[in-house]
C-alpha cells in the first residue's frame, strides 16, 4: 500500500516554532516531515515521534558529504492522526496527517547504516 504521511505541528502549537523555519524563505511552516511509505507497516499512532537527522562532522562520508550521518527520536510527538482515502486514480492509496506537539526529550544519536549500493536508512 502506497502511503503519504505528513507530520504537522498541531494548529495551536507555538512551542518549537523556531525549529520550523524554512531555510530558503525564512518563513515558519507547520509541516515537520513527510514520509513516502510503500511498506505494509501500520501508520503512526499517538505517541510516535518522527526521527530527526543530523550530520556529525567526524562521520561524514567523502562520497556523500552533504548526507546526514546520524538520527535520533525527535522532539515532536504525534497527538492526533487523520487518514484519507483518495477518490479515483491517485498516486497514493492512503493519505495520513499526523498532528504533533513539541515535547523535547533526551534521545541518543544513532549512526545511519548504509548498505553497499543502497541509501536505505536503517533505524534501531
Amino acid at each position: 500500500m502506497r502511503k503519504y504521511i505528513a507530520f504537522r505541528a498541531d494548529w495551536m502549537e507555538e512551542d518549537g516554532a523556531e525549529n520550523r523555519i524554512l531555510a530558503h524563505t525564512g518563513a515558519c511552516t507547520d509541516i515537520l516531515a513527510e514520509y513516502f511509505d510503500s511498506s505494509d507497516a501500520p501508520i503512526p499512532e499517538p505517541g510516535y515521534r518522527p526521527s530527526e537527522y543530523c550530520q556529525v562532522p567526524e562521520a561524514i562520508d567523502p562520497e556523500s558529504p552533504n548526507s546526514s550521518t546520524h538520527f535520533r527520536r525527535g522532539d515532536w510527538e504525534v497527538v492526533r492522526v487523520e487518514q484519507y482515502a483518495p477518490i479515483g486514480t491517485a498516486e497514493f492509496d492512503l493519505i495520513v496527517i499526523c498532528y504533533c506537539r513539541y515535547a523535547p526529550i533526551e534521545s541518543p544519536l544513532f549512526p545511519i547504516r548504509r548498505g553497499k549500493g543502497s541509501q536505505k536508512l536503517q533505524e534501531v
